[in-house]
């Protein structure tokens, strides 16, 4: 799959990059996607919800009234959970959300997640973004010059550049990520993916490697 590269003006700079056809050209699986996608939000939770039993709810432990003869129901203490201020029944207790997925599995999701946006046309290839200081105006022009202004955008990168990142951390809908720390969920969460030229090569460098 051969695309062009894109000036920061969005205009053509003559040259094109070979993306590896494994990748973009690829028949997508849905459902490890979907298990992928499922592992990330589960990880982001942190499992911490908790109750108080009646073990630990603050209170007397006095038995309000006897067992028999009052004509009432019978009861134990103030902790009991039907009476305001006891303990929870069945309550949350701490526990991980992690789900466990195999490393193949991992990798045939994020191929597939990149070649849904392949066939959806979702793929730009941006010269390589070289900013002296934090320009976030300067990179808003570049949304607009992009055509993807007001879209959710994900940049890819080959290296952490901080100017880059600066630049538009505050601008909403807009992420960023390493090309080794690409996941499934950033690129199904974008409506656009852009690689920056550097980024398209290191990948298609490392399919002709693995090959």
């Amino acid at each position: 799959m051969q695309l062009e590269v894109l000036n920061t003006t969005g205009k053509s700079t003559g040259r094109s990059v070979e993306l590896p056809e494994e990748i973009f050209g690829a028949e997508p699986n849905n459902h490890v996607i979907y298990l992928a996608v499922k592992q990330y939000l589960a990880a982001r939770r942190q499992g911490t919800h908790k109750v108080k039993t009646r073990a630990e709810a603050q209170g007397s432990s006095r038995k309000l009234h006897k067992q028999k003869g009052t004509g009432g129901s019978r009861k134990g203490n103030i902790r009991n959970p039907l009476y305001k201020g006891g303990g929870t029944i069945f309550g949350p207790k701490p526990h991980a959300y992690t789900i466990k997925l195999n490393r193949k599995v991992k990798d045939l999701a994020k191929v597939s997640a990149l070649s849904h946006k392949a066939k959806e046309s979702a793929i730009v290839i941006l010269e390589d973004l070289t900013y002296d200081a934090p320009k976030t105006k300067q990179f808003v022009q570049l949304l607009a010059d992009l055509n993807v202004a007001g879209k959710k955008v994900l940049f890819v990168l080959p290296e952490y550049n901080d100017n880059v990142y600066l630049s538009l951390r505050n601008l909403p809908k807009v992420g960023s990520t390493l090309l080794a720390d690409i996941n499934t969920y950033d690129v199904v969460n974008a409506d656009v993916v852009v690689f920056t030229e550097d980024a398209a090569k290191l990948l298609s460098d490392k399919e002709e490697a693995a090959a």
